[in-house]
């Protein structure tokens, strides 16, 4: 069954920091390059950061150097430790893979998210 199951988000001052997981099933994580998006309101869905299954990672230049993404490939979950974090972060966190998954439905499939909010 395909599952995604983030968690970690919450309310941090400008300044602070937060650690978001992202537990998948094996038939996503498993020899994906993952990555994790965030959509914030009125904007599109973007890929901020992504590590393949070799560990190789790259970041959207707006989180570069404050955001550090990394995979237990034991748990199948991914994470994504935040620091220095902007109230232009604030928005909902997905993972996924990159490119994100396609059911046979020829559906999209998301998490639920999880939410960040960071007040100036």
């Amino acid at each position: 069954q395909v599952q995604l199951v983030e968690s970690g988000g919450g309310l941090v001052q400008a300044g602070g920091s937060l650690r978001l997981s992202c537990a998948a099933s094996g038939s996503i994580f498993r020899f994906n390059r993952m990555g994790w998006y965030r959509q914030a309101p009125g904007k599109q869905r973007e890929l901020v950061a992504a590590i393949t299954s070799y560990g190789t990672t790259n970041y959207a230049d707006s989180v570069k150097g404050r955001f550090t993404i990394s995979r237990d490939v034991a748990k199948n979950t991914v994470y994504l430790q935040m620091n220095s974090l902007k109230p232009e972060d604030t928005a909902v966190y997905y993972c996924n893979k990159d490119p994100p998954y396609v059911t046979s439905g020829y559906h999209t499939y998301w998490g639920q998210g999880t939410q960040v909010t960071v007040s100036s």
